[in-house]
């Protein structure tokens, strides 16, 4: 999710790291990114610092070749309730079906106990019957 409102490098990164999965090398430019957000420029010496042929990286940015697949993707995850970095999402594959059915989001860095507590949440949900076919759900009589 690259907040280009709060990083003017950010867009810019994606694409890096997108050229570099195209060489095999995707978590390796993300990782240099990372670590480097202060000096993203030239961005060729981060190519050549994960291995890989800077002409060929330098084309691969200039050609946009990956920008739509990058705005899809931040669409995709603005759409799911991702707002910036990190985020979590936690979910379920719908039976006989390739589709995950979204049952929380984690917003942030979060701590260990937060992503725990979600999860002991979801799973006793899980574990409840369900109402009986025709039943009240929620009214005391």
């Amino acid at each position: 999710m690259p907040l280009e409102s709060i990083h003017k490098f950010a867009f810019k990164a994606a694409q890096a790291a997108a050229c570099a999965g195209a060489e095999g090398k995707y978590w390796e430019m993300h990782d240099r990114l990372f670590a480097s957000q202060a000096a993203f420029e030239p961005w060729n010496a981060h190519a050549e610092a994960v291995g890989i042929d800077s002409a060929k990286f330098e084309a691969c940015l200039a050609s946009g070749k990956f920008d739509s697949e990058i705005r899809r993707q931040m669409e995709q995850g603005r759409k799911a309730g991702v707002t910036g970095t990190p985020g979590f999402l936690i979910g379920r594959t719908e039976p006989n079906s390739n589709q995950v059915k979204i049952l929380a989001v984690i917003k942030g860095a979060r701590p260990f106990m937060d992503f725990k507590a979600e999860l002991d949440r979801l799973l006793a949900e899980a574990d409840k019957p369900a109402p009986a076919a025709g039943a009240a759900v929620g009214r005391q009589p």
